[in-house]
């Protein structure tokens, strides 16, 4: 796998480096600004992009902005990003779009290597990989009217699962039933967001990135006002 890394703490980059080399992936360039990225991008041929929010100059979202530019420019380029705290808004951007191929940890999860590694091939497989506090995060209020809202308890635990990028065997281990329930259940949640009989893998991404974005407000009722 070719990889471009953007992160200004020369520290982390010199040890995320270290960390993908030694499970076989190619850092193609490494670089420390989001216009650096999207010349980088721009430059070489990669499967996926490592990008931390915050980058110089300004050090707000500089690098979720070159990051966004970078799937609109090539829509559905996988983006694995970084951050040091949950930054709801800035998930919510890097799924507008719909495609898969997204991830955002926290960037403790960079120690736990076998975890952050598996994030990143996810992420550039074309699904995701959601950090549990950004799930939570994400899910902070509820549309009544979103076909999420009709799936049971139960249901919602295995999407939220399912965003975190678990198989059905990890998501049936960690509920504490067998994997055949847990495939009950996943068809169960493609029937209620009316996911069609298609490709297995691509209906995942479909129902979390849907599962993701429920919370997003609508427009304003004028009757409510």
């Amino acid at each position: 796998m070719r990889v471009v890394l953007a992160e200004d703490v020369y520290l982390l980059r010199e040890g995320l480096i270290h960390l993908l080399r030694a499970h076989g992936i190619d850092i193609v360039a490494a670089v420390d600004t989001g216009e650096e990225l999207l010349d980088a991008l721009a430059r070489h041929s990669v499967h996926a992009a490592i990008v931390d929010v915050r980058l110089p100059p300004g050090y707000t979202d500089e690098g979720v902005r070159a990051a966004i530019e970078a799937r609109r420019r090539r829509p559905g380029f996988p983006v694995l990003v970084l951050s040091q705290y949950v930054e709801q808004i800035y998930a919510r951007e890097l799924l507008a779009d719909g495609e898969g191929g997204v991830g955002y940890l926290l960037k403790d999860r960079v120690f736990d290597t076998g975890h952050f590694v598996g994030a990143l091939r996810r992420v550039a497989a074309g699904g995701t990989a959601m950090d549990p506090e950004v799930i939570a995060k994400l899910l902070g209020g509820t549309s009544p009217l979103h076909p999420v809202a009709s799936l049971t308890s139960r249901e919602r635990e295995v999407l939220q699962l399912m965003a975190q990028g678990r198989s059905n065997a990890a998501i049936a281990a960690a509920l504490f039933v067998s994997e055949g329930t847990i495939g009950k259940h996943i068809a169960a949640i493609f029937a209620k967001l009316g996911l069609e009989a298609t490709d297995d893998t691509n209906r995942r991404v479909l129902a979390v990135l849907a599962f993701l974005n429920h919370a997003r407000p609508g427009p304003p009722d004028p009757a409510g006002l």
